[in-house]
This record gives C-alpha cells, sequence and structure tokens, in this order.
C-alpha cells in the first residue's frame, strides 16, 4: 500500500492505496465521485477524463500513486455552490446532452482548453475533444456549446482585431 495526499476539486485527500489501483476507481469507489464515467477502460473513450493540475488527463489510465502531490478536478467540481457553470449550462443550450454519459469528459476536456486559452477556435475545440466518444448527439452541438461557453465566460471587444477568436 502506498500512501498518498491530493486534492480533489480543491479538497485534500489522504488514501492508501495499492500500486495497481487507477485513479478511475480511487475516484468512484473510494471518494464516491461517480460523475467521472468508465466507458472503454482502454483510453479511448474520454469518459474518464478528469483534470490534473489542469490539464486533462484519462484517469482509466492513470494510477493513483500518480496523483500524489496534485490537483484533481472532477465534475462534481465544475458546479458552484450548487449552480451549473457556465460550461455545463452551454451545453444544455445548445442541446449537447442526450443520454449524457460522454458529457462529464467532454466538459472537463473544454475546462482544460479554457485553462489554455479564453478564445478557441474552433479547430482548437475540435482538437481539444478530439479523445471524448460521444455516440449520441454527434459533435457539432457540443462544438457549439464550448464556443458558447467560451463568449459567455470571455466574451471578445466589440470592435477587436483578433481573428478566429485567437487571443495575441
Amino acid at each position: 500500500m502506498h500512501d498518498i495526499q491530493f486534492t480533489v476539486n480543491g479538497q485534500i485527500e489522504r488514501a492508501a492505496v495499492p500500486a495497481t489501483l487507477t485513479l478511475l476507481d480511487l475516484l468512484r469507489d473510494r471518494l464516491a465521485l461517480a460523475g467521472t464515467k468508465e466507458g472503454c477502460g482502454i483510453g479511448e473513450c474520454g469518459a474518464c477524463t478528469v483534470l490534473l493540475d489542469g490539464h486533462p488527463v484519462v484517469s482509466c489510465l492513470m494510477l493513483a500513486v500518480e496523483a500524489d502531490g496534485h490537483a484533481i478536478e472532477t465534475i462534481e467540481g465544475e458546479a458552484i455552490g450548487g449552480e451549473l457553470s457556465v460550461l455545463q449550462q452551454a451545453f444544455i443550450d445548445e442541446g449537447a446532452i442526450q443520454c449524457g454519459f460522454c458529457t462529464p469528459g467532454m466538459i472537463m476536456s473544454a475546462r482544460g482548453l479554457f485553462n489554455r486559452t479564453a478564445h478557441p477556435t474552433r479547430d482548437e475545440i475540435i482538437e481539444a475533444i478530439a479523445g471524448n466518444l460521444c455516440r449520441c448527439t454527434g459533435y457539432e452541438a457540443i462544438v457549439s456549446a464550448i464556443q458558447l461557453a467560451a463568449t459567455r465566460l470571455s466574451p471578445l471587444p466589440a470592435h477587436s482585431d483578433e481573428q478566429e477568436g485567437r487571443l495575441p
């Protein structure tokens, strides 16, 4: 067993974990954070995406011991004070949710993108969610939702010279 300490959604956590336990299993089974989904179990679908120090990772391929000393963000940390985040609301507003299984991973991938750039281009959005599979909606509504959230979070100035929504 390995003793680890990390933060999850801003809260310090400690756990004794076997070397083979995945971060996904730690989050779901030990911390009862079931919003992060297990789809394929081999890192191909993106349903288990969480943020590690602000960067998207597939938690089914990451060992829990690798989280030691790091900050983890899950879909449960996205809403603040019980209110949906701008990103979550944009997914609803754009009809980017059907069965909802892929939604937590999509939102975490989008949040990771917003951590890198306030005004992502359409191509950057598509690249950011390339590791996330959706069987229901297609991707147009998801891309539109992420674009809407970016606009709501950080609108471009009215007389901007920026091209394609990029910051200089």
